[in-house]
């Protein structure tokens, strides 16, 4: 295979490690967040030098890389084969990892284990948790063993079954209190960020100005501290609609959708590989072949 450099001209690398302080430092400052999803080394290295805060691993790869239906299906260990991969390419930004469905729901002993497993082995700085006060108790079980914890309420996909279908959450006055209820209560067990997904902006608005810790913002409005998609929603690599937040900046698909064809094209007719694109024999060695091959045509005469 080709190896080369990337990043190139495009490259943001400011240099400096992002940490959980950093968030911190951001939100106080009031300097916008960057987050984007990244599942393998390629991406992760792209993400990474352009300067982007924050990548996440998400478990939306179940979807994007796996072809699953939902997020429920992915497993603990495919999350880590990507987790790792990932890490290799980021050098700056903070490596968040999302804990599956079921990595965490059944017992607190076990979710300690997953989510050692996450920073162990695959190189992960926090996890990702999903879900409001009823998970207050257990993340601050994690974040005792000092594992960083983000918190995620809102529209949060591993529910999607509870919540018939993925719905804008905190639509009325007792959804606004719960999601209230729930930022307040991550937000006093110490969570390093807080993910505020598919609810209305005034919500969004309303638990960035009460709660301390950093929020990320995805279909939440551009009053959170910071602003998280995937990385295959903006390059358009996913194949059905985009939701209503998603903004889309390249469009990956059609480059590669082009380049897929010409390759086929020019082998079927014969234009590639060029000579230019083959290797060849040392002269000496071509002569002395030759002169064989010409003694075997001789003595077939």
């Amino acid at each position: 295979m080709s190896i080369t450099p990337i990043g190139g001209a495009f490259s943001d690398r400011s240099g400096r490690k992002v940490t959980t302080a950093t968030l911190r430092e951001l939100k106080l400052h009031r300097n916008p967040i960057t987050c984007l999803t990244a599942y393998d080394y390629s991406s992760a290295r792209l993400v990474d030098e352009a300067g982007i805060d924050m990548v996440l691993v998400g478990d939306s790869l179940a979807q994007t890389m796996l072809g699953y239906e939902n997020t429920l299906s992915v497993t603990v260990d495919e999350m880590l084969h990507h987790v790792k991969a990932v890490r290799r390419g980021v050098k700056n930004a903070l490596l968040i990892a999302d804990m599956p469905y079921g990595s965490y729901h059944v017992d607190p002993k076990e979710a300690l284990v997953n989510a050692t497993r996450f920073v162990k082995e695959g190189g992960a700085e926090v996890v990702k948790i999903e879900g409001g006060e009823k998970r207050a108790d257990l993340i601050r079980h994690i974040i005792d063993a000092e594992i960083p914890v983000a918190g995620h309420i809102g529209l949060t996909p591993q529910s999607v079954n509870v919540m018939g279908g993925y719905k804008v959450q905190g639509k009325d006055l007792s959804g606004i209190e719960q999601l209230m209820r729930d930022a307040v209560a991550l937000d006093r067990a110490g969570v390093a960020c807080l993910y505020l997904e598919g609810i209305p902006r005034e919500v969004a608005a309303m638990i960035t100005a009460e709660v301390s810790t950093p929020t990320i913002g995805i279909g939440a409005g551009p009053e959170c501290d910071g602003q998280v998609l995937v990385f295959h929603d903006i390059v358009n690599l996913t194949f059905g609609p985009a939701a209503k937040f998603v903004r889309r900046y390249g469009d990956a698909a059609a480059l590669i959708s082009e380049a897929v064809h010409a390759f086929r094209a020019d082998v079927r007719s014969h234009q590639y590989p060029s000579d230019e694109e083959s290797y060849h024999l040392p002269k000496d060695t071509k002569v002395a072949l030759d002169t064989v091959m010409e003694r075997k045509r001789a003595l077939r005469r």
